[in-house]
């Protein structure tokens, strides 16, 4: 596990959730909790999850630019200028 060192218990986030908070706004790092010794979910700062968040939706259009590529679905880009500029008034 990439995050071996971030690794609680939810008894240890149940005792200590204000200070587990804390701590992930400071690291900046995932924590991951486990329930009976097994990994049951993973807690990230706001700013973290925002960060996912924005390269995920870059990521997905990157993927269909790709999909639209790979179909055909594409034109010359001084094609695609001219029909900008005959739109604009």
């Amino acid at each position: 596990m990439r995050y071996a060192t971030q690794v609680k218990s939810i008894s240890h986030l149940k005792a200590k959730a204000a200070e587990v908070l804390r701590d992930l706004s400071e690291r900046r790092e995932p924590l991951v909790i486990t329930q009976h010794g097994e990994a049951k979910a993973v807690l990230q700062d706001v700013a973290s999850w925002d960060a996912t968040q924005e390269t995920l939706a870059l990521l997905k259009l990157l993927a269909l630019g790709q999909r639209e590529v790979e179909a055909g679905e594409v034109s010359p880009i001084a094609q695609a200028v001219e029909r900008i500029r005959a739109r604009d008034p």
